[in-house]
This record gives C-alpha cells, structure tokens and sequence, in this order.
C-alpha cells in the first residue's frame, strides 16, 4: 500500500500513515470486525431473558426469549453499528427457516437440491439409510478427480453439520478415500 502523492511530506518519503480503523479487505480487517463486536455486546446488559446473535462475517441472525429483548438488542446494535434489519429471517446459510406452532423448523431441502444437480447424481432415490453398512469399499484403481470428490464431500460434510447428523457416520466413511477416490465412491 503506498501513501497518496498528497500525504507524502519532503524528505519524509518513507514514513508510513498510522490507520485510525482497519481497512475491508485487509488481512487483519475480520479480527478487528469480531474485536469490536465483541467488546460491543460485553458492555451491553440483558436485565432478564436471553439472545443468541448468530454471526457470520456481516451476516446477523438474532434470537431471543421474547421480542422485547430481540427489539432492545437490535436497537443496541444499530446505535454502535451501521446496519440495516432484514425483520424476519427465511433462509440464512442455505438454511431454510419455518415458524410452525410448536417453534421453529430447520430445513436444506433446496441445499441438498441444489448439491445434486451440480454433482449430477441421477441415483436421487429415498433411503432408509444413507449407506450401506455392508458395502466393502477400498482404494482402488478407477480414480477421479480429487478435486470434485473433495467438493463433494466438503458440501456432504456442511449438510451433516448444520441438519442432517444421519450422515455422519457416510460422510465419515468415505471421506477416508478422498486421497484415492473411485467412482464406486
């Protein structure tokens, strides 16, 4: 980064401009993003109930035991931040949101859609199971590509973490072959 023409004094051509904030897009720009953040919420006082901020780079997500404390956090937020509220939330991380009676139901359905028709999977049949315990899987000769596997298993393993626990133990399994996929695979 060199210093504007405008800023640059006679015969102090290699001082350098201390930064008052951090710049987007530097490396240090998220550490110094959460710093903030943090230190925002640790002077904030709840006086009863609780929000949980879901936080994805400047993505929010808020969620409290009533809307009284959602309202007084927001308005928190937003006298110590630039923001704007999107009010209530369908869809956040590919994570689809429906409000029923009973609470609030977490879905991927248009995820997983979307997974098989980039990997071109036609077999989109419905499983008891997600695999079959009793295939003998090994490395073996029919490679392909490392790279799609890998994207493959990498889009498997975000599924199974955010809604889907019942593919651990197949995304565990044949993630053990993605130095040496197969087809079969």
């Amino acid at each position: 980064m060199e210093k504007p023409k405008v800023f640059v004094d006679q015969g102090k051509e290699n001082k350098v401009c201390k930064l008052v904030k951090s710049l987007y897009g530097l490396k240090q720009a998220p550490k110094q993003w959460h710093q903030k953040f943090d230190q925002a919420i640790v002077e904030s006082d709840t006086a009863h109930g609780f929000v949980i901020l879901c936080l994805y780079v400047d993505d929010m997500l808020i969620i409290g035991s009533d809307d009284k404390m959602i309202r007084s956090t927001n308005d928190m937020l937003k006298s110590k931040f630039d923001m704007k509220d999107m009010s209530l939330s369908d869809v956040i991380l590919g994570i689809k949101i429906t409000r029923t009676q009973d609470g609030l139901v977490l879905s991927q359905i248009p995820y997983m859609d979307k997974i098989l028709e980039k990997f071109n999977q036609g077999d989109t049949s419905i499983a008891r199971t997600p695999i079959d315990t009793s295939q003998h899987l090994s490395k073996i000769v029919k490679i392909m590509l490392h790279v799609e596997y890998s994207r493959i298993i990498g889009s498997l393993m975000y599924l199974m973490s955010c809604t889907r626990p019942d593919l651990v133990y197949a995304v565990s399994r044949l993630s053990r072959y993605t130095s040496n996929p197969s087809v079969e695979h």
